[in-house]
């Protein structure tokens, strides 16, 4: 069914325009935060907090390229829904200026970061995380049009908010280990177990949520995984930690595979 409901408006150019334009800023800022422009990458600011081995639940290094599909998928979604045949459409309205706001903190979080900002960045990663939430609770209101759209769209936006919540995890424990508080009475094993556990039913929810929103899954199951690996292999082992976060990963996608599968 068409959800081409109105005539399009200046409004909806203006949309098109300025989605298209966050999508460049986003991926410059994230051009800039890879240290190509010749600074320091996110894994080197603030004295390694951000590292593979800064805490027990950062993942491992090869976790994060999936920026790299989460970014090709940004401006796959921002050129497509710029095209004359998605002015009016009801979806974009829905979501578009969720998706810019989404572009813009992202691109906002990394220039706090590469500031030293440390603190600052997690606010702003908090706040990406609502409103990737906001959007794809949006998504589930108006179905896709086709596989241009699932893919672009769903695809994209499910992938992004997958791994922003695991980033939301690591970038908290960056942030108070870096400011000094890595006991907090309990030990930071047992806080570990504690922290993958919330994520685990942060996973859960989504699925329940979002019907099975496979990418939402894969990208949570992914970063999950590689904080596993990384405790398992890395400097900074952990037996404890390594089993609990495999046990997080394997649980969202238990849960993701059972919503999809009662969705259909």
């Amino acid at each position: 069914m068409s959800t081409q409901t109105q005539s399009a408006t200046g409004t909806d150019l203006v949309r098109q325009v300025v989605v298209l334009i966050g999508s460049l800023v986003a991926i410059a800022a994230a051009f800039v935060g890879s240290g190509a422009t010749g600074g320091e990458d996110q894994t080197s600011v603030g004295d390694g907090a951000l590292a593979a081995d800064a805490t027990l639940v950062a993942p491992g290094g090869p976790a994060f390229s999936i920026w790299s599909v989460i970014y090709t998928g940004l401006l796959a979604y921002a050129v497509w829904q710029a095209l004359p045949a998605q002015r009016a459409d009801a979806r974009q309205r829905r979501i578009g200026w969720l998706v810019l706001l989404s572009m813009l903190l992202n691109a906002a979080w990394i220039t706090v970061v590469q500031l030293g900002l440390l603190g600052l960045s997690v606010p702003v990663i908090v706040l990406l995380l609502v409103t990737l939430v906001a959007l794809l609770l949006r998504l589930e209101r108006v179905p896709a049009r086709g596989l241009v759209d699932t893919v672009v769209t769903d695809g994209t936006m499910g992938l992004y908010l997958g791994w922003v919540s695991v980033a939301t995890v690591a970038n908290v424990a960056a942030v108070l280990t870096s400011a000094g508080y890595t006991e907090l009475v309990l030990g930071p094993e047992v806080w570990t177990v504690l922290v993958l556990a919330v994520a685990a039913a942060v996973g859960v929810g989504l699925a329940v949520a979002t019907r099975g929103r496979l990418a939402i899954g894969a990208a949570m199951t992914w970063g999950l995984a590689w904080i596993a690996i990384a405790r398992a292999t890395g400097e900074l082992e952990s037996t404890v930690a390594a089993v609990a976060a495999g046990v997080a990963a394997a649980v969202v996608l238990v849960a993701t595979v059972h919503a999809r599968v009662r969705r259909r």
